[in-house]
């Protein structure tokens, strides 16, 4: 099913990251993906030396949950999947051209013009894409939620409805 053709050209983005959990941020760039592409992959990467605080089925939800929120529509254009092998392999078995990078910082930057230049070598179908976060979203990250959340602090400046509530009911079971 092809979504939203912009004169004759389908453009897949693929947005990869953890997203444990998702934050105003990563809701911030999913929307600027979304005026750049037709669809938007939401890809979850599932490492099995990493145990995050939400499964992957617990965070499909809670995107999915979010994106419900957003309207129809704009669920209709994002799937989100989850992916355990190199990033530029799991955009080309989903057909995507764009491979989506939220920067905070200077400190991003730096970082991901390394990746863009070794997933350019790799894939030079995939085009990297940097998109800025915005004022208000630029110092949230999702360490920093789990770590406030953990001590007993209110991440709702910081993260959906949704997931401020997961992150209690998940943490009052644990204690």
């Amino acid at each position: 099913m092809r979504f939203g053709m912009s004169q004759g050209i389908f453009r897949t983005a693929f947005y990869p990251g953890s997203f444990d959990p998702f934050t105003n941020g990563h809701l911030d760039i999913l929307l600027q993906a979304l005026a750049i592409a037709d669809r938007v992959i939401v890809a979850i990467g599932v490492h099995s030396s990493k145990a995050g605080m939400f499964t992957f089925e617990e965070r499909k939800s809670l995107i999915e949950a979010i994106l419900g929120r957003q309207g129809d529509v704009l669920q209709e254009r994002i799937k989100v999947i989850s992916f355990n092998n190199l990033v530029v392999d799991a955009a080309r078995a989903n057909e995507a051209t764009i491979l989506v990078r939220g920067l905070r910082d200077g400190s991003d930057l730096d970082y991901e013009m390394q990746m863009a230049g070794m997933n350019g070598t790799m894939a030079g179908d995939v085009q990297t894409v940097f998109l800025p976060s915005s004022p208000e979203s630029r110092p949230i990250t999702a360490t920093l939620v789990r770590q406030i959340a953990q001590m007993n602090g209110d991440v709702s400046p910081f993260v959906p409805e949704q997931v401020a509530e997961a992150l209690v009911s998940k943490l009052s079971k644990k204690n």
